[in-house]
């Protein structure tokens, strides 16, 4: 099955040498600590909090609209500590999904509504479904989809998750493409 083109404005996006498609409405705090690796999509709305902390995230990155993506902290008794972010290559976050964690693993998808709490870590290959919580300091597995509130493993993933991530994400990537005026 072919997927589907995605239009958007051309003149809402700015589109580097790398290859990253990032939209003007999206809010960029302290930009010079987030780094985009090449061919990332960053649509509208989308907030990425690099004033805490760093944010990276490697190739093929798709970060949707009224996604959050914010560094973790922890708290002390002399105040909070930021904790750098980074995402792997091939990484899906949904719509509206808020993310937390202190590393995100490489071919990961992040469902619609997601949570994903401060200081979790996403190992390769998982995927958390719509609407998912994960506690924060949860650890989820490699080849495991996590489900529900608060989230738990509800089943495990084949071994082929990793080639399925990397067709999505490209696919996805080139079929998002200017409206034609």
């Amino acid at each position: 099955m072919e997927p589907q083109d995605i239009y958007y404005n051309k003149a809402e996006y700015v589109e580097t040498a790398s290859g990253n498609k990032v939209s003007r409405l999206t809010v960029l705090c302290g930009s010079q600590n987030i780094v985009l690796h090449g061919k990332v999509i960053v649509q509208s709305d989308a907030i990425i909090r690099g004033d805490l902390a760093n944010v990276r995230t490697g190739r093929y990155c798709i970060i949707s609209k009224n996604a959050v993506i914010r560094p973790p902290f922890k708290k002390f008794s002399r105040g909070v500590a930021f904790f750098p972010l980074t995402m792997g290559n091939h990484v899906f976050v949904g719509e509206r999904a808020v993310v937390n964690a202190a590393l995100v693993g490489s071919y990961v998808y992040i469902g619609k509504n997601a949570i994903i709490g401060r200081r979790s870590v996403l190992k390769d290959c998982c995927y958390i479904e719509d609407g998912a919580v994960v506690p924060p300091e949860t650890i989820v597995p490699s080849f495991t989809r996590f489900a529900g509130s608060p989230a738990t493993c509800v089943e495990e993933l084949p071994e082929c998750t990793l080639d399925l991530m990397v067709d999505f994400t490209k696919n996805y990537y080139e079929h998002f493409l200017p409206a034609r005026v």
